[in-house]
């Protein structure tokens, strides 16, 4: 078996050292290989490190996106924290729903670098608290008004650098009038003209996009909730990536948002948004209620049906069956559970309180081998004869009148807006966030009225921003490619440096574990048999000897059982030889004793 081993342990290190050859040799022929193509065109190329996309890092160099006041409603891009550190204001406010110890706006705001840095120049505003209520907002440099021919473009970035499970990174779009003149009280009852952005909790996922319209009669505010995009938004919130998010309504009172430059959801403000804009011209009547006589039953039972007489609504659904007999052994006057012989009453145990004790149930022992305990039943069968309630057949109704619904009148409060995009003004932006994760960054948040010029202050921030992000992503790849030549099979071959030995390791335990198993079989037969095995011949021929020097009396002695397998005599072994020749001339009954003797000596050792 030791040889065996090592055979194993030899075969495994040869395999290995051959697999180490293989790879290095393939290393040199593509080295080879590489260096001939280098030469076929009769110069040599000049390989670098480094990917070649390293070189262009100048051309991505990030600067803040220069703001021209005449072409945006309000513009921070937050490099310059002094001057945005004027420009936002902290709440001081309260809110008035909840308890006094969480309703703080105590949530803390900063201006600092992204944790991924890619420009050290490039800062965002970050919310840096979690599970805490959080505001702050900016006044417009103008309000935006809703009477002019141009549309509404709000774009800003979100990274969320921890990801998100539960909380929102919208804003919203603060209407003007009193209420909004005082940011320090900017809270959730702020009244806003929009509500914009991505929101998630759980497995809801939402991209908020809310107008408060204005009824045009009595003046009342109702909520208009855009639909849900077609497809689910999730990547944004695990990828950790900074994120561009672009909303557009225009005065034909269409929309687009976009995510990343992707449309995501569009549609118009008068048809795609719950509840709908315009009511119904026409509503039930509340004072219309269905007549008593009004029949709305489709199908009624057949009046002219009768139960059939033989119909027994008696019947069991199951029945005994009458063919079955007790089983053999069955004990009938054995419980099958029994109170617990072994239990006794706890020491804290009140009969006042605690009644009166008796020992917990378990299983009846005498049962474990009868078929059964107790008194025997017979099982049951399913009854032929069951039929159940009988109930008449159900044919159409003659008197059906259809289903009831109240007449229609006239809507007193209705009202067609043919161009609900004629909010209410905006004068400030605001933040006002509750959420789980912490260190959300907000950046370059415009508002102008101009798609062009969003789309220009996006490709000087977060276009630079993410190509240079999936640039960096790339290089990895592409520096991993280079070292192998940009050679596929070096991956095949890496595979099968890896699969050798392994291959080897798992060959040799396998075989490992057959030998023991072969080995641990054999000595369980021996022990089943009294032949002698190999290993004991030698004893056995000494055995047969000494029996022939005592003579014809040795005959009736037993000889010595099959030992287990040894490799070599012990000290107790050499000793038993040189008493067997005094032995051998000693009675047949004296030779009896101290074979048995040699017997449990041998055992032991």
């Amino acid at each position: 078996m030791a040889w065996k081993m090592g055979g194993n342990r030899a075969a495994t290190l040869a395999l290995l050292f051959a697999s180490s050859l293989l790879l290095l040799s393939a290393a040199n022929c593509a080295d080879l290989d590489t260096e001939s193509d280098d030469f076929e065109d009769g110069y040599v190329e000049d390989v670098q490190e480094e990917p070649v996309a390293i070189d262009g890092d100048e051309k991505l160099a990030y600067e803040s996106p220069v703001i021209d006041a005449k072409k945006f409603h309000f513009a921070d891009h937050f490099d310059d924290v002094e001057a945005s550190r004027k420009r936002w204001v902290l709440s001081q406010a309260k809110k008035d729903d909840i308890a006094e110890e969480i309703s703080k706006y105590d949530g803390i705001w900063n201006w600092e670098s992204p944790q991924r840095i890619v420009w050290a120049n490039d800062l965002g505003l970050v919310l840096k608290s979690k599970a805490k209520h959080a505001a702050i907002a900016a006044p417009l440099r103008q309000p935006f008004e809703f009477k002019s021919d141009k549309p509404l473009v709000v774009q800003y970035e979100v990274t969320l650098q921890e990801g998100q499970e539960c909380g929102g990174s919208y804003l919203k779009l603060l209407s003007a009038g009193k209420d909004t003149e005082q940011l320090k009280s900017f809270n959730d009852k702020t009244p806003y003209t929009i509500m914009f952005g991505p929101d998630k909790c759980g497995n809801d996922v939402k991209m908020h996009f809310i107008f408060r319209h204005v009824n045009p009669i009595n003046g009342t505010i109702t909520e208009k909730h855009c639909n849900k995009p077609k497809n689910r938004l999730e990547e944004p919130f695990k990828d950790k990536l900074p994120h561009l998010y672009q909303l557009v309504v225009r005065p034909d009172n269409s929309f687009e948002i976009r995510v990343d430059h992707k449309i995501i959801n569009e549609g118009s403000l008068l048809t795609d948004f719950k509840p709908p804009v315009n009511p119904p011209a026409e509503i039930d009547d509340p004072n219309d209620h269905k007549p008593e006589s009004w029949d709305e039953r489709e199908k009624i039972p057949d009046p002219t049906a009768h139960k059939p007489e033989d119909w027994d609504e008696d019947a069991p659904p199951q029945l005994p069956d009458t063919d079955a007999v007790m089983p053999n052994g069955w004990l009938e006057d054995e419980p099958d559970m029994i109170f617990d012989p072994t239990a006794t009453k706890p020491e804290d145990w009140d009969a006042e309180i605690d009644g009166e004790w008796e020992a917990p149930l378990v299983d009846n022992p005498v049962c474990e081998k009868a078929p059964g305990c107790g008194k025997w039943k017979a099982p049951l069968i399913p009854n032929p004869n069951y039929k159940g309630k009988w109930r008449a057949p159900m044919i159409e109704n003659p008197n059906y009148q259809g289903k009831w619904a109240p007449r229609k009148i006239a809507n007193p409060d209705f009202f067609e807006d043919l161009k609900p995009f004629q909010m209410t003004p905006i004068s400030a932006v605001g933040l006002e966030l509750w959420s789980m994760s912490s260190d959300i960054l907000f950046d370059n948040l415009i508002i102008t009225d101009d798609v062009e010029v969003a789309r220009d202050f996006a490709a000087n921030s977060f276009d630079i921003k993410r190509r240079y992000i999936d640039r960096e992503s790339k290089t990895f790849w592409h520096r991993l490619m280079r070292r192998m030549n940009y050679k596929p099979g070096w991956w095949a071959l890496y595979f099968v440096y890896l699969l050798i030995p392994a291959s080897c390791y798992v060959f040799y335990l396998y075989r490992r574990a057959k030998e023991d198993s072969a080995a641990k079989k054999a000595a369980a037969e021996a022990k089943k048999s009294d032949d002698p095995q190999p290993d004991d011949e030698p004893e056995a021929e000494e055995e047969e000897s000494d029996e022939r020097a005592a003579g014809d009396t040795s005959k009736e002695s037993t000889p010595l059982s099959a030992s287990p397998k040894k490799n070599q005599k012990s000290d107790l072994d050499d000793n038993e030889e040189e008493s067997k020749a005094a032995e051998s001339r000693e009675p047949a009954q004296t030779e009896e004793s101290n074979t048995k003797t040699r017997k449990r000596q041998a055992r032991k050792e």
